[in-house]
């Protein structure tokens, strides 16, 4: 039980110091909302783009299967330098969006069709290109996050991963009326996303057994 504990703790936390900015982007979206750009393109595009990213994050679970746990460890690196990046660069980044004015008109004959080609539009696979574009760090964090972990483990994370990208989209669409409240999100998220990212990247190598390397030839 410890174990799945630990396991989901480590999915909230990855995914919460991963995903700030996209708060920021998913309420862009939100502020772009027409009769033709719905709530539905921005709640599908989202998931489409994230599932990009983790299947894009799957080689360090797989390279786990064949490379010792230890080694392994060593992807921790990954997230510890981009905190200390982050920490050496801190700007607030002001992501661009295009508002998305193209759409598909289905027919009327097949209700079930229509819904699906209303969803399936361009404004949603815009809203998922965005969402991966945005996703390279998230991709340089979840490799050693998946790496080492079993398989029951990664699913465990995934379907974390799933409920928090509800919840993200929850937030963002709360948030999109109350500009105060994301401001100060905003500012003082991403000042404690270094720190964490470290903490994070540390842990792994920890708990992975890395630093045993240390003194493997002793």
């Amino acid at each position: 039980m410890s174990n799945i504990i630990t396991t989901i703790v480590e999915g909230i936390v990855a995914f919460t110091v991963t995903n700030i900015d996209d708060i920021v982007i998913l309420m862009l979206f939100f502020s772009q909302l027409n009769n033709q750009f719905r709530r539905r393109h921005i709640f599908v595009g989202q998931y489409l783009g994230f599932f990009a990213i983790i299947i894009a994050s799957l080689p360090g679970f797989f390279g786990s299967l064949i490379i010792p746990k230890a080694w392994i460890g060593l992807l921790g690196i990954l997230p510890i330098a981009i905190g200390i990046k982050q920490l050496l660069h801190q700007e607030i980044e002001n992501p661009e969006i295009q508002t998305v004015t193209t759409s598909l008109k289905p027919s009327n004959d097949n209700t079930i069709l229509n819904f699906i080609l209303s969803i399936l539009t361009p404004q949603t696979y815009k809203v998922a290109a965005v969402t991966f574009a945005n996703g390279g760090d998230n991709i340089s964090i979840y490799i050693p996050l998946f790496a080492g972990n079993t398989f029951i483990d990664l699913l465990i994370i995934i379907i974390v991963f799933i409920i928090m990208k509800g919840l993200w989209y929850s937030a963002a669409y709360f948030l999109a009326s109350r500009a105060i409240i994301a401001s100060n999100l905003t500012q003082y998220g991403k000042s404690l996303v270094p720190f964490i990212l470290i903490t994070l990247g540390f842990y792994l190598m920890y708990e992975r057994g890395t630093f045993t390397l240390l003194f493997w030839s002793q």
